[in-house]
Formats: C-alpha cells, sequence, structure tokens
C-alpha cells in the first residue's frame, strides 16, 4: 500500500540520535553511525522526529510501504523498556539545584584545611593542596545548541543563556554569574556548522522565554553567535528582553 512514511537522509545525517529518542514506536535506531528507518510498520507517519532533527535529514515521503502495525509496535515497546540507542549524551533532561550548594562548598573541609595551612609551609616544596570545588550552575542537558530539543520542557518559562563555548574558560565565575537559574546553550560559530538562528527562532517561537543573554568572546568569529540570536529574535515575532556580554581573551567583562 502507498503511504506517507519518513525518509532519512544518511548524507545529511549527523548521527546525533535525537530522532531516535523522539521516535516512540522505535521504528529508528543508529546503523554505523547514522539513523536508519528500521521498520516501515514501526513507523507511523507522524514524524516526531521531524522537529528534532537539528540538521534536516529527515522529510516525509509517499511510497509503497507495510501498514502501520499498531499491536507489534505496543509488542516492541514492552520489550523494550531502556533508553533509545541513540548517543546518550543527547537525552533531553532536566537538573534540579540546591541553591545553598554553593554556600556548602565554600565550607567544606578541604576548604577549610587549605585556608588553615601555616604560612611556614610556604618554604617547603609545592604540595598539591585541596580546595573547595565551585558548584556547577548548569539546569540541562543537552547544551550544545545543534543537539538540544526545541521542544525540551525546561524552556518553559526559562531565562535563556545562549553562549560561546569559550567564555566559561575565560571567565572564571561564569557559572555563578552567568549561568545561575537559566537555561544554558553554547556553541562555536567559527568550528561548527551552519548557521544557528533557524534552530533558535524555533526554540524562541514554540516556548515562553522570558529573557535572553548572549555571552560572547571579544574576537571578530564570535560575531556570528550575536547575529543568529539577532536574527531569531526578530524572525520570533516576540518582544522578548535580550542583552549582549563581551568578554576578553583575558576574562574581563568588556561590556554588559
Amino acid at each position: 500500500m502507498d503511504r506517507q512514511i519518513i525518509k532519512i537522509d544518511e548524507e545529511k545525517c549527523n548521527g546525533c540520535g535525537l530522532c531516535v529518542s523522539a521516535c516512540h514506536e522505535g521504528a529508528i535506531g543508529m546503523v554505523d553511525g547514522k539513523a536508519k528507518l528500521l521498520r516501515d510498520d514501526y513507523c507511523d507517519g507522524l514524524g516526531n522526529c521531524l522537529p528534532v532533527c537539528p540538521t534536516g535529514a529527515i522529510t516525509f515521503e509517499v511510497r509503497e510501504a507495510l501498514e502501520y502495525n499498531e499491536e507489534e509496535v505496543k509488542k516492541n515497546m514492552e520489550q523494550n523498556e531502556v533508553l533509545p540507542c541513540g548517543c546518550p549524551g543527547t537525552h533531553a533532561k532536566a537538573i534540579e539545584r540546591n541553591p545553598e550548594s554553593a554556600v556548602a562548598a565554600a565550607t567544606t573541609p578541604a576548604a577549610t584545611a587549605a585556608t588553615a595551612a601555616p604560612a611556614a609551609a610556604a618554604h617547603f616544596a609545592p604540595v598539591a593542596t585541596p580546595v573547595a570545588t565551585a558548584a556547577t550552575q548548569l539546569n540541562q542537558w543537552p547544551v550544545q545548541i545543534k543537539l538540544v530539543p526545541v521542544n525540551a520542557p525546561y524552556f518553559n518559562n526559562a531565562n535563556l543563556l545562549v553562549a560561546a563555548d569559550c567564555c566559561a574558560y575565560a571567565y572564571g565565575n561564569f557559572h555563578q554569574d552567568y549561568m545561575r537559574n537559566k537555561i544554558t546553550l553554547i556553541g562555536c560559530p567559527k568550528l561548527d556548522e551552519g548557521d544557528y538562528s533557524e534552530k533558535l527562532t524555533a526554540i524562541l517561537k514554540g516556548n515562553n522565554i522570558k529573557s535572553v543573554t548572549v555571552a560572547r568572546i571579544e574576537v571578530p568569529c564570535c560575531g556570528g553567535i550575536e547575529s543568529a540570536v539577532i536574527t531569531a529574535l526578530k524572525n520570533s515575532g516576540k518582544m522578548i528582553p535580550w542583552q549582549i556580554v563581551t568578554i576578553s581573551t583575558d576574562g574581563q567583562i568588556l561590556d554588559a
């Protein structure tokens, strides 16, 4: 019989596995690092996998295919109640943070021992001294713009941070000053293929984003991430408060 069914362009597929997670019927799997339609009769033709594909590798086509077999799909889902076989790093999840964790980190035994070390110790050979670990402020996974699902539930009522991935290395207190209480998306316009604006537009249009902060490095190539966000804001048709923070290569805030 002829019916609507998905088609996957392996040339465009980047192997992220998001479509595998989105396909509840188990019709899609990863084969040799590429997404592949495993069984025609598992595909319902509704296309839940389409909006999560970051490269546009999935489309619809009408062709001769086996009829959708709902009974077999249910059996398959019952037998495989495990995470889909896509890349584990792409499974979307929210991360709950304890606001007191940052304070606790500063009063750990390691921190106390470090501050209590006698001044005379400076005369001896350097010794690796345990220090307090700053609390992470990451509130979701994944964080890479190319990988994050546009309809992830943590986007609802979120304050969004879109940052060049070098920012967290250049500015030492980036987690506490910029990531705290925000959903963080990172990318590098110099290294990532394509433009972020289409993906960011879909996120802004499809979710109630409360504000957008752009963090970039002063280098010219980082202007790509700023331009993509501005384009997405215009294309979204929404009035969303936004600001740009520029960080120097030696970790100074140039403007905010």
